[in-house]
Protein backbone atom coordinates (compact mmCIF):
# COMPACT_ATOMS: atom_id res chain seq x y z
CA UNK A 1 0.00 0.00 0.00
CA UNK A 2 1.40 3.71 -0.97
CA UNK A 3 -0.20 6.55 0.57
CA UNK A 4 0.25 10.30 -0.74
CA UNK A 5 -0.22 13.14 1.46
CA UNK A 6 -1.27 16.81 0.19
CA UNK A 7 -2.64 19.75 1.21
CA UNK A 8 -0.33 21.22 3.59
CA UNK A 9 0.61 24.37 3.46
CA UNK A 10 1.21 27.82 5.95
CA UNK A 11 -2.09 29.56 7.28
CA UNK A 12 -2.38 32.15 9.74
CA UNK A 13 -5.05 31.11 13.07
CA UNK A 14 -8.76 30.41 12.77
CA UNK A 15 -7.80 29.81 8.52
CA UNK A 16 -8.57 26.19 7.58
CA UNK A 17 -6.51 23.45 5.45
CA UNK A 18 -7.58 19.92 4.45
CA UNK A 19 -5.41 17.42 3.90
CA UNK A 20 -5.84 14.45 1.10
CA UNK A 21 -4.32 10.96 1.75
CA UNK A 22 -4.09 9.25 -1.93
CA UNK A 23 -4.11 5.36 -1.27
CA UNK A 24 -2.65 2.98 -4.05
CA UNK A 25 -1.78 -0.85 -4.41
CA UNK A 26 -3.21 -3.51 -1.99
CA UNK A 27 -5.74 -1.60 -0.36
CA UNK A 28 -8.08 -4.21 0.04
CA UNK A 29 -7.56 -5.43 3.86
CA UNK A 30 -7.52 -1.78 4.79
CA UNK A 31 -9.56 -0.73 7.60
CA UNK A 32 -8.39 2.20 9.54
CA UNK A 33 -6.86 5.05 7.83
CA UNK A 34 -5.32 7.35 10.33
CA UNK A 35 -3.77 10.92 10.46
CA UNK A 36 -0.82 11.16 13.12
CA UNK A 37 0.96 14.65 13.63
CA UNK A 38 4.56 15.51 14.55
CA UNK A 39 5.71 18.67 15.50
CA UNK A 40 9.23 19.44 16.29
CA UNK A 41 10.83 17.97 19.46
CA UNK A 42 7.60 16.46 20.19
CA UNK A 43 6.48 12.51 19.89
CA UNK A 44 4.31 11.83 17.18
CA UNK A 45 0.51 11.70 18.39
CA UNK A 46 -2.68 10.43 17.19
CA UNK A 47 -5.45 12.97 15.55
CA UNK A 48 -7.72 11.06 13.88
CA UNK A 49 -8.98 7.76 12.05
CA UNK A 50 -11.87 6.52 9.78
CA UNK A 51 -13.03 2.79 9.13
CA UNK A 52 -12.62 2.65 5.78
CA UNK A 53 -16.19 0.80 5.15
CA UNK A 54 -18.01 2.15 8.21
CA UNK A 55 -18.54 5.27 9.46
CA UNK A 56 -16.64 5.21 12.47
CA UNK A 57 -14.44 7.46 13.22
CA UNK A 58 -12.42 9.13 16.80
CA UNK A 59 -10.52 12.13 17.47
CA UNK A 60 -7.91 13.17 19.38
CA UNK A 61 -9.34 15.49 22.14
CA UNK A 62 -6.85 18.21 20.89
CA UNK A 63 -9.03 18.34 17.63
CA UNK A 64 -12.73 17.33 18.91
CA UNK A 65 -14.40 19.56 16.71
CA UNK A 66 -12.06 21.36 14.67
CA UNK A 67 -10.86 19.02 12.45
CA UNK A 68 -13.00 16.09 10.60
CA UNK A 69 -11.88 13.59 8.75
CA UNK A 70 -14.07 11.78 5.99
CA UNK A 71 -12.87 9.15 3.22
CA UNK A 72 -14.26 8.97 -0.88
CA UNK A 73 -13.70 5.18 -0.97
CA UNK A 74 -14.68 5.53 -5.07
CA UNK A 75 -11.05 7.54 -5.24
CA UNK A 76 -9.31 5.26 -2.14
CA UNK A 77 -8.86 8.90 -1.07
CA UNK A 78 -9.44 9.76 3.09
CA UNK A 79 -9.48 13.18 3.92
CA UNK A 80 -9.01 15.65 7.01
CA UNK A 81 -10.84 18.77 7.18
CA UNK A 82 -9.06 20.85 9.76
CA UNK A 83 -10.68 24.31 10.86
CA UNK A 84 -9.92 26.72 13.27
CA UNK A 85 -5.81 26.07 13.44
CA UNK A 86 -3.99 27.59 16.03
CA UNK A 87 0.04 27.61 16.41
CA UNK A 88 -0.55 24.25 18.32
CA UNK A 89 -1.43 22.51 15.49
CA UNK A 90 1.83 23.15 13.75
CA UNK A 91 3.59 19.75 12.42
CA UNK A 92 4.26 17.48 9.90
CA UNK A 93 0.56 15.29 9.40
CA UNK A 94 1.19 11.67 8.65
CA UNK A 95 -1.61 9.39 6.96
CA UNK A 96 -1.17 5.66 7.92
CA UNK A 97 -3.11 2.62 6.79
CA UNK A 98 -4.17 -0.55 8.87
CA UNK A 99 -5.69 -3.66 8.48
CA UNK A 100 -7.93 -2.63 11.95
CA UNK A 101 -9.55 0.54 13.30
CA UNK A 102 -7.09 1.77 15.75
CA UNK A 103 -5.29 4.76 17.42
CA UNK A 104 -2.17 2.74 18.21
CA UNK A 105 0.40 4.03 15.92
CA UNK A 106 2.45 0.67 16.38
CA UNK A 107 -0.38 -1.29 14.66
CA UNK A 108 -0.04 0.68 11.28
CA UNK A 109 1.78 -0.89 8.98
CA UNK A 110 1.71 1.84 5.93
CA UNK A 111 2.30 5.65 6.41
CA UNK A 112 2.43 8.61 3.81
CA UNK A 113 6.13 10.73 3.73
CA UNK A 114 4.09 13.55 5.65
CA UNK A 115 3.00 17.05 4.77
CA UNK A 116 3.66 19.94 6.80
CA UNK A 117 1.18 22.41 8.43
CA UNK A 118 2.30 25.54 9.78
CA UNK A 119 -0.02 27.94 11.34
CA UNK A 120 1.92 31.07 12.76
CA UNK A 121 0.86 35.15 12.10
Amino acid sequence: VQLAEAGGGSVQPGESLRLSCAASGSILNVIGMGWYRQAPGKEREFVSVINWSDPSTYYADSVKGRFTISRDNAKNTAYLQMNSLNPDDTAVYYCAAAGYLTTNAKVYSYWGQGTQVTVSS
